[in-house]
């Protein structure tokens, strides 16, 4: 009996003790929950569609670099026709190439020796930027050709473009002439494209190309000749008319060249060049770099309501950068709506799918943006003078002074005061992007910089309310990259080194204190520097909305939220290809949970997700 009792006291005991073990996991199980925010509450209950969106970051940025046309139209004014230049290419080769063109276009092309010194200029100067026109090619040329064709325009001046903007549809001459065929604003306006402060149809590629269509078209009926028409696109049909008249009534281009304006004089004798290199580049070892974005992967959807890049690029998990590339028209990165008038967005098909199937929650978004839309504190003041005394500090400490200091550069300042490299050159005058050691600079910023610290704060409590979840925490990130240098050699360019070492031209231009793109032999090459030891807080604070169209899309937080993890960036990876590898992590996460400002991502950089 005794050793009855006795085993059921064990029993008993073993039980509370089990009891009490479950009590105490599952009470160490228990999480604060966080709230979602209102864009990620819409993401979530999008219907995806599967097709994945591949980005390549480094060409996107060469799509939008000025670089090339920078360099290719001051090649155009101020290269010398008459001058010899030595490149492997054999006269007698050459006039047999310009005959097989000749024969197979409606264009004069006759060998002469000025057109025999400009294509060996190209081939010695420009044989990396044609490489990346090409890739840029497979965009634009489908457009020009479509159009061409419809208006019996010879396929041909498809090269023209090459010449006059070097295919940048965001390119602004030094006379004003804008977009991919650089209209001025007088004849952008004859050709009925619309120029306002939103929009620069300049830089639209099917409408500006429709303009130029006409534009030709009415040239070659008043001149007859292809050539002429090319040179009255230049210089006018004024001056055309003049030469003309003090050749003693010669119509043939090469016959009154020497009459025309000196840009003129080399501007057909570009576009042969250019023609020549596109159609013999295998033969010179000219390699075409890959287009990832190709006009018919792409379409158009008609924008209902104002919406900012920034809100779609957010909605639709996209690089900002590559809704700029396709709707360079737009210049403010917004989409407008004026009543009684249609606007049009272009995007990647799989883009398309997810905004047509999403519209109502797309617009609803947008709608709860801008009627919760903070008011700044400068307009604040004005609205209400009695909050000057609470307001002082904010709007008198925005205007901040900043020394520069050994290692600084303007995209390091610019991340401190969370504001764009732009507008720090804009606010100190600066030409570029080279400053000076010791110089002050002026930043406007309601926020103080990022400090450096030796000391780790300690990790602040999770406090979970009734109405919102904040959470807050601290971590120190350090530098495991030393200072990284590299000797140029023969045959290099910043494009090569950019591309061996995985950065950007514009990341090696600000880290050598470089104004162009020509480096010398044996030069040493910063490729990366040390990065300190920065401490960083992060806070997370999501509210929960109260109207029910918000309360619709509350949804747990996803499981990939609850961990925290280290990241280490490789080559190709991007925003939207790294938040896919980690489900309910967004872009907007990766950024907030990092400081990252824009898409630029560089391999080996240490990401943490989930702060």
């Amino acid at each position: 009996m005794i050793i009855k009792k006795i085993s059921l006291a064990v029993t008993a005991l073993f039980s509370i003790t089990m009891l009490a073990q479950e009590t105490a996991t599952t009470s160490l199980d228990i999480k604060p929950e966080v709230k979602l925010s209102y864009l990620d509450s819409v993401k979530s209950s999008f219907k995806k569609d599967e097709v994945a969106t591949k980005v390549d970051s480094l060409w996107m940025n060469e799509c939008l670099s000025l670089d090339i046309y920078n360099d290719f139209s001051k090649d155009i004014q101020t290269v010398n026709t008459d001058q010899d230049v030595n490149a492997e290419l054999p006269t007698e080769l050459l006039k047999q190439r310009l005959q097989a063109m000749n024969e197979k276009s409606p264009f004069n092309i006759e060998y002469n020796q000025g057109l025999e010194n400009i294509i060996k200029s190209f081939l010695k100067n420009r044989k990396k930027s044609f490489s990346r026109l090409m890739a840029l090619s497979e965009y634009y040329f489908p457009i020009f050709e479509e159009t061409f064709a419809r208006h019996n325009i010879p396929l041909e001046i498809k090269y023209l473009a090459i010449v006059e903007s070097a295919l940048n549809p965001k390119a602004v001459s030094r006379m004003g002439a804008t977009g991919l065929w650089q209209f001025m604003y007088g004849t952008g306006k004859q050709y009925a494209l619309k120029i306002d402060s939103y929009i620069d149809e300049r830089s639209d590629p099917l409408k500006a190309t429709a303009a130029a269509s006409d534009y030709f078209s009415k040239m070659y009926t008043i001149f007859g000749d292809w050539e002429l028409v090319l040179a009255s696109y230049n210089s006018g049909p004024g001056n055309v008319t003049k030469a003309i008249r003090r050749s003693a009534g010669q119509t043939k281009y090469w016959d009154i060249r020497s009459n025309l304006p000196k840009e003129t004089q080399g501007y057909v004798p570009a576009f042969y060049a250019t023609m020549y290199l596109f159609e013999y580049h295998k033969e010179h070892g000219i390699n075409p770099e890959r287009a990832l974005v190709k006009n018919f992967e792409t379409d158009t959807v008609n924008v209902k309501s104002e919406m900012t890049f920034k809100q779609i690029a957010d909605l639709l998990d996209m690089p900002q950068s590559q809704i700029q590339l396709l709707n360079p028209s737009y210049k403010l990165n917004v989409v407008p709506f004026y009543q009684g008038e249609a606007h049009f967005i272009r995007l990647p098909k799989d883009k398309i799918a997810t905004f047509v199937s999403n519209e109502d929650k797309i617009y609803a978004y947008v709608r709860h943006q801008s009627e919760n839309k903070t008011m700044s504190s400068r307009l604040a003041l004005k609205v209400t003078p009695k909050a000057k005394a609470q307001l002082d500090k904010t709007i008198y400490s925005d205007v901040k002074l900043y020394k520069v200091q050994k290692g600084d550069n303007l995209g390091a300042i610019a991340e401190k005061y969370d504001v764009n490299i732009s507008d720090i050159k804009k606010w100190n005058n600066l030409k570029s992007n080279s400053v000076a050691l010791g110089r002050t600079l002026k930043i406007k910023s309601d926020i103080e910089p990022v400090k450096i610290s030796k000391e780790p704060k300690a990790i602040p409590t999770i406090e979970k309310k009734s109405e919102e979840a904040i959470a807050v925490v601290d971590d120190k990130e350090k530098g495991t990259g030393q200072s990284q240098e590299y000797v140029v050699v023969a045959g290099d360019n910043l494009g090569s080194i950019a591309k061996k070492f995985g950065t950007t031209i514009a990341d090696l231009k600000e880290l050598n204190n470089l104004t162009s793109n020509n480096i010398g032999l044996g030069k040493t090459l910063v490729i990366s520097k040390e990065i300190p030891a920065i401490e960083e807080t992060t806070t997370v604070n999501t509210a929960i909305a109260s109207n029910a169209s918000i309360d619709s899309f509350k949804k747990k937080t996803a499981s990939a939220k609850s961990m925290s993890e280290d990241y280490y960036v490789k080559k190709g990876d991007s925003l939207y290809s790294i938040s896919k590898k980690y489900p309910g992590v967004t872009i907007s996460d990766i950024k907030k949970w990092n400081g990252i400002k824009n898409e630029d991502l560089k391999p080996g950089m240490k990401l943490k997700i989930n702060g």
